[in-house]
């Protein structure tokens, strides 16, 4: 069923890369993982403050993965990153409440594997409060974690061991 809602977003004539399109657009995420795939880097975000993967808004551009890495690069500012395939990851639709003069809207996010490299240092942006290096089998057994971390972890988990 989720797959269809970003089916019809993508058939939609209003174009859906922007984020002026209200009524919901596309956004492109980042699942970083360390270079052994043990661990996910993930930011406390400074507007929804909540650990949550790097990402943002496509802002016109139509590649969706290109955009991931972009914001994954940008947000954590660790030397190295690269998308692991190219694959879609994770398919996440999601409210995002009203700040300003934004109303609330739909955010149809697309999400992709980054993997690090040697160089796992991050530079904390002005998104986020804060970074860290979390263990992807703590994030997939910890209650506190945003449900859609915890399903990310789960899909890294069981695609790591199959």
């Amino acid at each position: 069923m989720v797959a269809e809602a970003f089916l019809a977003l993508l058939s939609d004539p209003q174009d859906p890369f922007v984020r002026d399109r209200l009524s919901g657009h596309f956004t492109g995420s980042a699942w970083v993982v360390s270079a052994d795939g043990r661990r996910t880097l993930l930011t406390h975000h400074r507007k929804l403050d909540r650990w949550l993967q790097p990402g943002g808004h496509a802002d016109g551009d139509r590649d969706l993965a290109r955009v991931a890495l972009r914001e994954a690069q940008e947000e954590t500012g660790v030397h190295g990153l690269h998308l692991e395939d190219g694959a879609i990851f994770d398919l996440d639709r999601h409210w995002i409440p009203e700040r300003g003069a934004v109303p609330g809207h739909w955010h149809f996010d697309v999400r992709y594997v980054v993997r690090a490299g040697a160089d796992e240092r991050f530079v904390v942006s002005e998104e986020s409060h804060d970074l860290a290096w979390r263990e992807i089998t703590a994030v997939a057994d910890d209650p506190a974690s945003d449900e859609s971390m915890r399903r990310m972890a789960g899909k890294w988990l069981g695609r790591s061991q199959g």
